[in-house]
Order: structure tokens, then C-alpha cells, then sequence
């Protein structure tokens, strides 16, 4: 979450049942080097108290443009300090005056004043966002460069199940990052991401495998998807959270592996091979091998698909990223198995 280090967030709240949302959302950025500030519309004061964002940010709150103890430039100032202003969650009525360009209180008057780039999440009940005034209004902000997360769908506060609610916070999160990241070359770019470790199974219950954990291969996909990437992660570890904007598909295997990975290939414009493969798989046992039917246990092994090899051969004008784990002559081995497969950038 580089982007966001030591980035400077204004967060935007105004009067929303999804309030409580933007609590855990200010600690979130918090908690990924953001320094984070909060301006609450008066509604919204009305749902939860300042001083929660207070004691939450650890930073004064401003709602009020007439308060003497507060600034009398808030909305200049606080404008003028914000590296993006997030509003979130973001209500009809406030989505309506922003279009209209009306600042009659202080939250508006800062999203009036602000050169900083906005990006705004509603929040709101499924008729009012379906609403063709709220729509059109969303369209007009979009048109003056105005970017938007979500609506996303599920239970509202209603009881309805539909679109309205406030996106999940991974997601405002990502969309933050992906606001603040630097224009990057491999924006638009098509890249597989490859993660985890394979299990070749030797029966119906046991199976040999490695501890890769796949949060290497994560990171690199969710970064790459940040920076605009066109991005699939191939995953042996369906325990990994899910990446907003990234498709994804699951292996157990090494051959299901080389399956996902051949199947993509040819749209892929780069391929980084972060998955931990098994060399070798056992010949299977039909069902489970009782240990009492047996004093040893010789396993047949066979080679599996040399992925990264079949890759290098194929690749032409592709990007190709590899990994090597050494123990020794790490340099030497990782150089050898950078021109053998034919990579174009090998990770020791």
C-alpha cells in the first residue's frame, strides 16, 4: 500500500446509516500510513458524534463553518492540505449539491474549494440511487473529474437486497490507492500473476507440497492492479482475499497450473510466475493407503510440466518473471535458470 503512505486523506462523512463504515474505513487508511482528517456534514453529526473521528484519527474534525473555536478558513484550508478528498459515504443530498455547485455548509464548500482529486462513494437506499436526478448528478461529477466507488449491492437498511450500499472497504481503499498511485507503464497492460503452492497428491488424503503461502504473488497482482494493470492472479490458495478489479481462477496441481497459465497466454503482455511447483508428482493411489497394509512406502515420481521452461520457449516479445529459492550458489543458479528459461528478470 505504498501509495497511500504518508499521504495526506480528507475524509468526507455526511448523514448516512452507513456511518459506522467510515469509522472502520478511517482506521484502515490509518493503519496504511495515511495521515487522515475528517469534515462531517452537520446530517452527519447527527448519526455519530466528532469526537468518534477524533479519538479515531487522533486529528481535530471540522463541521461547522460558524464555529468561532474553529478555523474561519476551514474549507480553504483544509482543501488546500489534502492530497485527495474521499467522501464516504456520500448521500444523495450531498452528490445533489456538488452537481449543483452549491456550498452552504462546510463539507460542501471544501468539495467547492478543493483542487485535490475527489472520489466519492454513495451510500444510499436502491430508489435513490436508481433515482434519474441522482443519476444525472452522478454523471455530471463524472464529467468534471469526479471519480466514484461503488454503489455496491446487498442487504440495505431497508430490508431491500439491492444496489445502494456502501462498498466494502478493500474496495474504497483500493480505489484510493489507484487515485494516488503515479501514472504507470503498465497501466492497461495484460498481466498474469501466478501464486501459491501446488499439492501433487499421493492418494485420496495425503499429498506432497511446500509452505508457499501465495502473499508474495498477491501483492505483486493487487500492486499491479493498482497501477492500472489488466490483471488475472492464478491462486493454490483460495484463502487469499479477493482483489477488486483482478479476475481470478484457483489451482491444486502443477499440470492444472500449467493448464490456467497455457489457456491465458496468449492475451498475457506479462507473465510473473511467483507460484511455488512441485518438480515432481507422485504416481496416485486410488483411495486412501492404509500404513498397517504396508512396512515401507516406495513412491513413484514423475516430472511435472516444467512451466517456466514451455514459457521462455514461447514467450516472443512477452515479459516473463521468475522466481528462484536457492541454498547455495544463489547468484550462479538464479543466472543459470534466467538464460535456460529464457526470463527476461528472475527474483533470488
Amino acid at each position: 500500500m505504498g501509495s497511500i503512505k504518508n499521504k495526506k486523506i480528507l475524509l468526507g462523512v455526511t448523514g448516512s446509516i452507513a456511518i459506522y463504515k467510515a469509522c472502520e474505513l478511517s482506521r484502515a487508511l490509518i493503519r496504511a500510513g495515511a495521515d487522515v482528517r475528517v469534515v462531517m456534514s452537520s446530517n452527519a453529526t447527527r448519526f455519530a458524534s466528532p469526537m468518534l473521528f477524533e479519538a479515531l484519527t487522533a486529528n481535530p474534525v471540522s463541521w461547522d463553518m460558524f464555529d468561532e473555536a474553529d478555523d474561519k478558513l476551514a474549507h480553504i484550508n483544509l482543501s488546500a492540505w489534502a492530497d485527495i478528498f474521499l467522501i464516504a459515504p456520500a448521500s444523495a443530498n450531498f452528490i445533489g449539491k456538488a452537481a449543483g455547485g452549491i456550498a452552504d455548509d462546510l463539507i460542501s464548500s471544501t468539495f467547492i474549494a478543493t483542487d485535490a482529486k475527489v472520489l466519492v462513494a454513495p451510500a444510499m437506499n436502491n430508489r435513490m440511487w436508481a433515482n434519474p436526478a441522482t443519476q444525472a448528478n452522478v454523471q455530471t461529477l463524472k464529467k468534471r473529474g469526479v471519480d466514484f466507488v461503488g454503489p455496491g449491492s446487498g442487504v440495505l437498511a431497508c430490508g431491500d437486497v439491492d444496489e445502494g450500499r456502501l462498498s466494502d472497504i478493500e474496495d474504497i481503499v483500493f480505489a484510493v490507492e489507484s487515485a494516488l498511485a503515479d501514472e504507470s507503464p503498465i497501466a492497461g497492460k495484460r498481466i498474469l500473476v501466478t501464486a501459491g503452492a501446488t499439492r501433487e497428491f499421493i492418494d485420496d488424503v495425503r499429498f506432497l507440497s511446500n509452505p508457499s503461502t501465495g502473499k508474495m504473488g498477491w501483492e505483486i497482482a493487487r500492486e499491479a492492479a493498482v497501477r492500472g494493470g489488466d490483471v488475472i492472479l492464478v491462486s493454490g490458495n483460495p484463502a487469499l482475499p479477493k482483489i477488486h478489479g483482478a479476475g481470478r481462477v484457483e489451482f491444486t496441481t502443477a499440470e492444472e497450473l500449467a493448464g490456467e497459465v497455457f489457456k491465458r497466454f496468449d492475451e498475457a503482455e506479462v507473465i510473473v510466475m511467483t507460484a511455488a511447483v512441485a518438480d515432481w508428482r507422485p504416481e496416485k493411489f486410488v483411495g486412501k493407503v492404509k500404513k498397517g497394509d504396508m512396512t515401507s512406502w516406495n513412491i513413484e515420481l514423475a516430472p511435472t510440466t516444467d512451466i517456466l521452461a514451455e514459457l521462455g520457449r514461447a514467450k516472443g516479445d512477452k515479459i516473463a518473471v521468475g522466481f528462484a529459492v536457492e541454498t547455495e550458489n544463489e547468484i550462479e543458479n538464479a543466472r543459470d535458470k534466467l538464460t535456460a528459461k529464457n526470463l527476461d528478470l528472475i527474483f533470488v
